[in-house]
């Protein structure tokens, strides 16, 4: 297994994506922005979040006898104990994340997608994503009208913090969508499986900024970012989705929360000597 990855930021002041490699597998977490209108009950942030739950991730998906979702949700229950002396955790306005995961062992491959980041794998040929689009199911309505009119508008921020509040009340709860937060129940709506490893040819771990090129502005197929991925690397198909950001700065073309979202990719070939 050979991995590569990439991970750049957006518009925003940090990078809250996070990418984290060890020797049985990669993870990609996507910290959820919250405008700074809205309240936050953590001191610690949504970027502290992705660091101290990405590390406890890799540190225990290395036991291949814990399916990933038991890896899930012990991070967060680890991750919980180092603040909920400080921070109010049972609040809706905390820190939470997407979550891509991928494990190999011997003869399998493990994997996890929790919320909207996406995972493409190559499986004897054939390309496929996984993805959960559980918010879309819950809040689309929400969501297409936070979206009308230009980025960058004081009005679409407005709507972006209306939709953010209701979001936050539909989180990590019956009824509404899951994500990385500070509830452990969370893991149990992972999307969750294996691939025989014999099969398994190539994968790639995006955050949604990242899979902008084939699912928001529609310019490549799930194989062709794959074949990107493979031939020149991570950090183009990051400079290829700036640029198709760039020439739609207004956002009125490909309508988007952030004209220039953080991305990360994490591609990785388990053919050996091959780059595609």
């Amino acid at each position: 297994m050979q991995i590569t990855t990439a991970s750049a930021k957006g518009v925003g002041d940090e990078n809250e994506d996070g990418v984290f490699t060890g020797p049985s597998g990669v993870v990609v977490l996507d910290g959820l922005s919250a405008p700074k209108d809205l309240p936050m009950a953590c001191l610690h942030g949504t970027p502290w979040l992705v660091r101290q739950l990405g590390a406890r991730l890799v540190a225990l998906m290395g036991d291949n006898e814990q399916p990933l979702a038991e890896v899930l949700r012990t991070a967060i229950e680890d991750v919980n104990a180092m603040h909920s002396g400080t921070c109010a955790l049972d609040q809706e306005a905390v820190p939470a994340a997407t979550v891509v995961m991928l494990r190999q062992r011997e003869e399998a491959v493990d994997y996890l997608v929790l919320s909207d980041s996406v995972l493409v794998v190559d499986v004897a040929g054939v390309v496929q994503a996984v993805a959960d689009t559980s918010v879309e199911e819950v809040a689309g309505e929400e969501m297409a009208a936070a979206l009308a009119g230009p980025a960058g508008t004081p009005e679409r921020s407005a709507r972006v913090s209306e939709l953010v509040a209701v979001q936050r009340r539909l989180r990590n709860s019956p009824g509404g969508y899951w994500v990385a937060s500070t509830n452990p129940a969370a893991a149990d709506h992972a999307i969750t499986g294996s691939i025989p490893a014999a099969d398994l040819r190539r994968a790639a771990l995006l955050s949604d900024g990242a899979s902008r090129l084939v699912d928001t502005f529609h310019q490549l197929s799930w194989e062709e970012l794959l074949d990107v991925l493979g031939g020149a690397g991570p950090a183009e198909l990051i400079a290829r989705t700036r640029a198709a950001e760039s020439s739609d700065a207004d956002g009125t073309r490909w309508a988007r929360f952030k004209v220039s979202d953080d991305a990360t990719a994490a591609y990785l070939s388990f053919v050996e000597g091959a780059t595609q």
